[in-house]
């Protein structure tokens, strides 16, 4: 028997749609229930999110941990209970005296190495419940500062509105997983000692994976195309050639000859097949190279014997 497909589905995300949305819709489309995504998009967000089926799930707990690129519509003067345009406006301070050079001097302030307080209305747990859930049922909720780290933080464009009450700000922020670019509008209001809030955010990078490469959920009904699970592994980590006798060893849990890399390594045989993600580690004194996923079957593994 055939052994099912598994891959990395790129998803341009449309406005109005969760990201439970998409992975329900791919799973229809994709006839399979195992189907996972690396990153959550909230609804009012567009862009970026990257789908696993099958054994490919296994992949997204690393591409989660890379860093994305966004590009965003930062509105100062007012604040809103979501820190973007879902949510309602709680506070009004208006941005008239807010000149560029204040603009570019707090930016600064808020790229490299930074501690972030997530949106209350956000999907981290709180002892074990979401915090827009907390939110939603009245609580007030109080998110640790977390680190996060802003590589870059560009402005593209600002332009005055509402008699210059409001300042829309473009701007394309490249960061590390879990950095929420809603709280950045956010604590650059506060910056300013005026309001910020989102009014619109689109993702166009996920680790090595861009938006122009991702395709429509229409255009993924008509023509199902997917990166397979060898393609998508070999693109995340570095190579490591193995013998049919080594991704035996590999499928069984058994450890082979050290890579001498102290990264984690995609094991495929000569033909790509993908077999492991394989990484050094020590035992008795000794260092080899241990599964941490394996992939393949012995009943599909291809190749002739060696």
């Amino acid at each position: 028997m055939a052994q099912p497909a598994s891959g990395l589905i790129l998803v341009d995300k449309p406005a109005g749609w969760t990201s439970h949305d998409v992975v329900a819709r791919t799973r229809k489309i994709a006839g399979t229930r195992k189907v996972g995504h690396a990153g959550t998009l909230d609804p009012m967000a567009t862009g970026m999110l990257v789908i696993g089926f099958n054994k490919a799930t296994r992949l997204l707990t690393y591409i989660v941990d890379t860093t994305k690129i966004y590009r965003a519509t930062i509105r100062l003067g007012h604040n809103t209970t979501t820190d973007d345009a879902d949510g309602e406006i709680i506070q009004t301070r208006y941005a008239n005296a807010v000149t560029t050079n204040d603009i570019t001097s707090a930016i600064t302030g808020l790229i490299g190495t930074i501690q972030q307080v997530p949106s209350a209305v956000s999907a981290i747990k709180i002892d074990g419940k979401r915090a827009y859930q907390r939110v939603r049922d009245g609580e007030t909720v109080d998110i640790p500062a977390r680190e996060v780290t802003v590589h870059r933080f560009d402005v593209e464009d600002i332009r005055r509105a509402d008699d210059g009450k409001t300042i829309d700000i473009d701007v394309e922020v490249e960061c590390s997983a879990g950095t929420y670019i809603r709280a950045l509008a956010r604590d650059l209001g506060e910056a300013l000692s005026t309001g910020g809030y989102l009014t619109a955010l689109r993702r166009t990078a996920v680790g090595p994976y861009r938006i122009e490469d991702a395709v429509s959920i229409d255009e993924l009904a008509d023509n199902f195309v997917y990166t397979d699970l060898s393609t998508a592994m070999t693109r995340l980590f570095p190579t490591r050639i193995v013998s049919r006798s080594e991704a035996q060893d590999l499928i069984h849990g058994r450890r082979i000859a050290a890579s001498e890399r102290n990264d984690l390594l995609a094991a495929t045989l000569q033909n790509g097949q993908a077999i492991a993600l394989i990484t050094d580690a020590e035992r008795n004194d000794t260092i080899e190279a241990k599964p941490e996923i394996v992939f393949a079957t012995l009943e599909h593994l291809t190749g002739a014997p060696s």
